[in-house]
């Protein structure tokens, strides 16, 4: 007959037990102020070249910046991942203040990424079929950290430039101070958990 715990010995478990959870709680809240002051450390990758600029969509400063970058020559590709379906090129601002003539190459619409996931998956085929060595990515600061996991993890050898937009509703100075903001971060920094998970996982299995 398997004798129970002790009193003693079961205070020594749920001991150790609050204390493993503590640490883990620490370890993620510490976890998370490092992530959200790591979105303001992204700095300007200047005139680096690139094979191409990949824009994820989700934000008409990304698309704006993206463009500006092709018009200045940071690369002779564009392509817009996560078009919503049933959108053309004319039919995107950003696009449409510039004339064919003034683009020195042509642009590609993704249609079948509906999240980061999703968007790396379709730029990997892209970037398959072009044949392309090195990318602009352009998102948004605070989605960047998540967006090179899953880029990195889909395409390895492929060089990626992190080229991130300031969207002006976020405000990273002091983000602690802006609920809007540290609910935002809050929410990107679990889903870069995972997908940090799920690229430890593919590399293992």
């Amino acid at each position: 007959m398997t004798a129970r715990p002790t009193g003693r010995k079961r205070w020594g478990i749920v001991r150790w037990t609050l204390t493993i959870l503590a640490t883990l709680i620490v370890l993620w809240l510490a976890g998370f102020v490092w992530f959200a002051e790591r979105a303001v450390w992204y700095t300007d990758p200047g005139n680096r070249q690139a094979d191409a600029i990949v824009v994820l969509t989700g934000g008409s400063e990304r698309l704006n910046h993206g463009v500006a970058l092709l018009r200045q020559g940071s690369a002779e590709n564009l392509f817009v991942s996560g078009v919503h379906p049933g959108i053309e090129a004319a039919d995107l601002p950003a696009l449409q203040e510039i004339g064919e003539q003034d683009l020195p190459c042509c642009i590609t619409l993704g249609y079948d990424a509906g999240n980061t996931a999703e968007n790396a998956a379709e730029t990997a085929t892209w970037i398959d079929a072009q044949d392309l060595g090195s990318i602009r990515l352009v998102t948004s600061n605070y989605h960047m950290p998540r967006s090179l996991v899953e880029f990195r993890r889909l395409m390895p050898d492929l060089e990626i430039i992190a080229d991130p937009v300031d969207p002006a509703p976020v405000m990273l100075d002091e983000w602690y101070r802006w609920p809007g903001t540290a609910s935002l971060l809050f929410r990107e920094y679990n889903k870069s958990l995972i997908a940090l998970g799920r690229s430890w996982l593919s590399q293992i299995l």
